[in-house]
């Protein structure tokens, strides 16, 4: 499902018009990626957590030449399943 298939879903499923749809997911989006910019973490009780984490710098080797390279530390976002999400998918 890419992203106009879910908003065409939610708007069906809502009852609402896509255009009001379509500026749900974007705000859930948003507040999602500044949240996590931020430093902070969202929390769905039943389908799961959205969290950054820092992944440090390390030493890596170019396969084709073999030399050495640093690769910077980054920030990844993370995404940790609850469980009713988990239970959901058992079935």
């Amino acid at each position: 499902m890419n992203k106009a298939e879910f908003i065409e879903a939610i708007a069906q499923k809502t009852n609402v018009t896509k255009a009001d749809a379509e500026r749900a997911v974007d705000a859930f989006i948003d507040i999602v990626t500044s949240t996590l910019k931020s430093g902070g973490e969202v929390v769905l009780t039943g389908f799961g957590t959205f969290s950054a984490r820092t992944r440090k710098g390390r030493t890596g080797r170019n396969p084709q030449t073999g030399e050495k390279v640093e690769i910077p530390a980054m920030t990844l976002p993370k995404f940790k399943a609850g469980k009713g999400l988990k239970d959901a998918l058992k079935k």
